[in-house]
């Protein structure tokens, strides 16, 4: 693993399918990155854009936790992360 994107997730529904399409369309193996999803406690359709992507991509991981600080979502990727 080479790299780790760490996305916080909180009422960004209207974003959160670009953001990951974009990342998706690059041209890299899947095995070389992996997409971490922290799921604030959101209380729109942000994570049921995320669940679809899940289902097409391994290297996708949610954690799920109660309303916190978006700024402290960072450190809970970070704790999983295995790329740099």
């Amino acid at each position: 693993m080479q790299l780790s994107i760490i996305i916080p997730v909180y009422k960004v529904e209207k974003y959160i399918r670009d953001t990951l399409q974009s990342i998706y369309r690059q041209q890299y193996d899947e095995n070389l990155f992996e997409v971490i999803v922290i799921n604030d406690g959101t209380p729109d359709d942000s994570m049921r854009i995320v669940a679809e992507f899940t289902n097409k991509h391994a290297n996708l991981h949610i954690i799920n936790q109660k309303n916190q600080r978006i700024e402290l979502c960072p450190q809970c990727g970070v704790k999983i992360a295995q790329g740099v």
